[in-house]
């Protein structure tokens, strides 16, 4: 059971559609960028929940507000008619799985993608809610306790394929303190390769 790919299952066919009529962006570069962000945000949540206590505050989240039931909802998510549902508020849950690498992430995903800053920012901001979503669908379904979700993340970003190593990489990026050179490091990690790597699917 793995994370990104039932993300990718969503996220296919009419949705990804939708996406990149929604941001203004090309859909070859919507779904790279798209990718990207899932793995990347997969690779936070694992980080988040490898602490007992971040891993106890997704749970709380997940049961409060992230039951799944945004999934029956993506046309109206996506087309902003959730405006008062906390489930729907991906600027806040962005702030809350990426903190002060949420700009760096943009820009990550931006470059990798070829999409611009803002509508990468954008598209994050309509992803996020749906990650959230997804894994609050399978805590329910599978009655994962805080373990339970804490391995099936980390199942998710280190899954042994070559593919997901390479996933893996963009977790990496929220491991740096903001230096100030993250084009350096997107370089250094190989994006491009990873942006080429999406657009084979």
């Amino acid at each position: 059971m793995d994370l990104i790919d039932l993300l990718q299952s969503q996220l296919s066919g009419n949705v990804l559609d939708q996406l990149s009529n929604q941001i203004g962006g090309q859909k070859e570069e919507t779904e790279v960028a798209t990718s990207g962000i899932i793995s990347m945000l997969t690779a936070a949540l694992a980080k988040n929940a490898a602490s007992p206590g971040g891993a106890s505050a997704l749970a709380n989240a997940l049961d409060s507000d992230h039951d799944g039931s945004i999934l029956d909802n993506i046309g109206d998510l996506l087309g902003g008619n959730l405006t008062n549902n906390r489930a729907a508020n991906g600027a806040g849950i962005l702030k809350h799985i990426l903190g002060g690498n949420q700009g760096n992430a943009i820009e990550a995903i931006s470059k990798m993608s070829g999409l611009s800053g803002d509508k990468t920012g954008n598209l994050m901001t309509m992803l996020a809610p749906i990650v959230l979503g997804m894994l609050g669908k399978q805590k329910k379904q599978n009655n994962m306790d805080q373990s339970g979700l804490s391995d099936m993340l980390s199942r998710s970003v280190k899954s042994t394929n070559n593919q997901r190593k390479e996933l893996g990489l963009l977790g990496k990026l929220l491991d740096r303190d903001g230096d100030g050179s993250v084009m350096d490091d997107i370089a250094d990690m190989g994006m491009k390769t990873l942006g080429n790597l999406f657009r084979k699917k």
